[in-house]
């Protein structure tokens, strides 16, 4: 598949005051895995909400495969399958039971929903416990169940809020395992969002969201890239006086982020040496490292991804 499955243009939304979605333009090709990494309140959720249908935009336009999710809601919801972050099954029905009933509400009966039903089931490997209770099932495989629910209606695009929610480090392994396989064998597009960096990390390409805005896009890899070589954080307990003393000393940027100095260097290791020798006795540790997806929130927000949120 190619071309866009999603695209977004200055798209805008307000509760109250409080603005959730500010000036939002993005793209996301067919075939793909695109993430939208942010923390609590960021506007993930808000954007979610309106990509399924179920807000309007305030300001701009979102479209999926080209249609206006505010003017043709009902032909957009046909091209999608959605799985909420809160579980929608029925836990004393069984697996099938509950895709019969998804079914009914996408207007399918008899046979040829009993076969979707079935082949759903077995296209998220679950086919051998179709006629299982959901309780008996793991975190994982209700998720999995979730999936199944989505996609049976043959979606173009399957829309996933905070997919991991509950699972265990195995159960969410094994549902991005599956999100990859369904990514290859199928070409259906995949739009999820996180607030977990090691999910992120995972996607084909990625939005960062941050107080509505997107901050920045691109491959996990591309953006990590921007990063201008080693990560090294300084403990200090006047964390702004030394970043001042960092900048006029090196001519290099040092920004204070919470109790600590952040710097951003070539060769970071060989520079320690320099900043203990410089200012003795106001450098309590410090960390050398590779950037990771929340060096490169840092560096875009200028605060941790944790302190941004609600």
């Amino acid at each position: 598949m190619s071309g866009a499955a999603i695209e977004t243009a200055r798209l805008g939304f307000r509760y109250g005051d409080r603005v959730a979605l500010d000036d939002v333009t993005f793209r996301v090709e067919a075939g793909k895995i695109h993430g939208l990494l942010g923390p609590n309140g960021g506007g993930k959720t808000t954007l979610f909400r309106i990509l399924c249908t179920l807000q309007r935009p305030a300001a701009g336009w979102a479209r999926v495969f080209g249609m206006d999710v505010a003017a043709e809601p009902d032909a957009v919801r046909r091209s999608i399958g959605v799985v909420f972050q809160a579980s929608s099954l029925d836990r004393k029905l069984t697996s099938f039971e509950n895709l019969l009933h998804q079914g009914r509400l996408y207007g399918m009966r008899g046979r040829a929903l009993r076969e979707k039903a079935a082949e759903a089931l077995e296209r998220v490997g679950l086919a051998d416990r179709a006629g299982d209770r959901v309780e008996t099932l793991s975190g994982g495989q209700q998720r999995r169940v979730e999936v199944a629910k989505g996609l049976l209606h043959s979606p173009r695009l399957l829309l996933l809020d905070e997919p991991s929610t509950g699972l265990d480090p195995g159960g969410r392994r094994d549902l991005w395992q599956y999100l990859t396989h369904l990514r290859g064998t199928s070409g259906v597009t995949v739009l999820v969002t996180t607030h977990l960096l090691e999910e992120a990390e995972r996607c084909d390409r990625l939005g960062i969201l941050d107080r509505g805005k997107l901050v920045a896009e691109g491959t996990p890899e591309e953006l990590k890239k921007r990063i201008g070589g080693d990560v090294i954080v300084l403990g200090a307990r006047d964390p702004e006086t030394l970043s001042r003393l960092v900048r006029e000393r090196f001519a290099l940027e040092a920004a204070p982020v919470d109790s600590t100095v952040r710097i951003e260097r070539e060769r970071g290791h060989e520079f320690i040496a320099q900043l203990v020798e410089a200012f003795p006795g106001q450098i309590d540790s410090v960390t050398v490292s590779k950037p990771t997806l929340e060096d490169v929130f840092i560096h875009q927000t200028g605060h941790r991804f944790w302190s941004g949120g609600e």
